[in-house]
């Protein structure tokens, strides 16, 4: 008998909900050595800086690179560009950054990132591509070297947020069942389809030292930017990031609620009681990823 998809226990949580209620989350988790590298290595400050931001989401990032000053003291212009294939994620940014005061030249762009790469008239067009926990999201060893394309000879890729491998939960409910949800999770992302085309792999962060190379990028630096999430003392959770926990069930819930290789309730009542740890403040959720900043060789050979 083929089973019922297994709902998640609470209400489905949009995706700009999402993308908001991590923004604390990746604000603790971006790693700092990674980002004092990138800010030393931007073009000399009255040089015109284009900088493109794929998988932009809802404009979290620009925000962030605003309120921690990456352009304070430049003089030359400033072109920022958020792509994102979602048109809900691009509508939701242009509202939250559309009136606001920016002092870049901004546009927000509805295409796909490797369609837009492959337009002749964005190739070597930008400085700084930003990629924020985007690339766990591709095949890279298709997606990147067409994505570093859009770079010019010596710009600078900072890719952050890469996924690598590790998912943990405490505290434990059951040992077996924990660690055999967690290796199914990690395999939904290895077995990834989009559009009939790989799209994923749980061990994006190691691997992107390879594929870095093979792209002819150098790394420039590298450093773990894990997610770390707990409750404070009085038993919240910090700003939003109990919705992000949700979020993160949801995404557990999504993937394998019909994995023929869980028993429907046993995956419903697991995922039933970790919400109900976080109605209580115990749960805790780590997620290892790793940020790298890359340049672009200088030849093209």
């Amino acid at each position: 008998m083929t089973q019922s998809p297994i709902p998640n226990p609470q209400s489905p949580i949009p995706f700009p909900t999402y993308l908001a209620a991590k923004t604390t989350v990746d604000d603790r988790a971006l790693n700092r050595h990674v980002w004092e590298s990138l800010r030393a290595s931007l073009p000399k400050a009255d040089a015109p800086l284009r900088v493109l931001e794929i998988g932009g989401g809802i404009g979290t990032m620009l925000e962030r690179v605003m309120a921690w000053g990456l352009f304070d003291g430049r003089t030359g212009p400033i072109h920022y560009t958020i792509l994102d294939a979602d048109p809900v994620n691009t509508a939701t940014a242009q509202a939250r950054l559309g009136a606001a005061d920016l002092p870049v030249n901004l546009a927000i762009v509805t295409a796909d990132a490797l369609g837009y790469a492959n337009q002749v008239e964005n190739q070597g067009r930008f400085d700084l591509l930003i990629a924020h926990a985007f690339l766990d999201l591709l095949d890279l060893p298709t997606a990147l070297p067409r994505l570093v394309g859009l770079l010019r000879p010596g710009g600078l890729i900072y890719a952050t947020i890469n996924f690598d491998g590790m998912t943990l939960f405490e505290p434990t409910l059951d040992p077996i069942l924990d660690q055999q949800i967690e290796d199914l999770y990690h395999a939904s992302m290895d077995a990834r389809v989009t559009d009939g085309k790989p799209s994923g792999d749980s061990r994006t962060g190691r691997h992107l030292f390879g594929h870095l190379r093979i792209a002819r990028v150098d790394v420039l630096a590298a450093g773990s930017s894990d997610w770390v999430v707990h409750a404070m003392p009085n038993g919240s959770y910090p700003a939003e990031e109990a919705t992000f926990l949700r979020a993160i069930l949801g995404f557990f819930a999504e993937s394998l609620g019909d994995h023929p290789a869980l028993d429907g309730g046993q995956l419903r009542d697991w995922l039933q009681k970790r919400h109900d740890q976080i109605d209580r403040g115990e749960l805790v959720y780590i997620a290892h990823q790793l940020d790298f900043l890359g340049g672009r060789a200088m030849s093209k050979e």
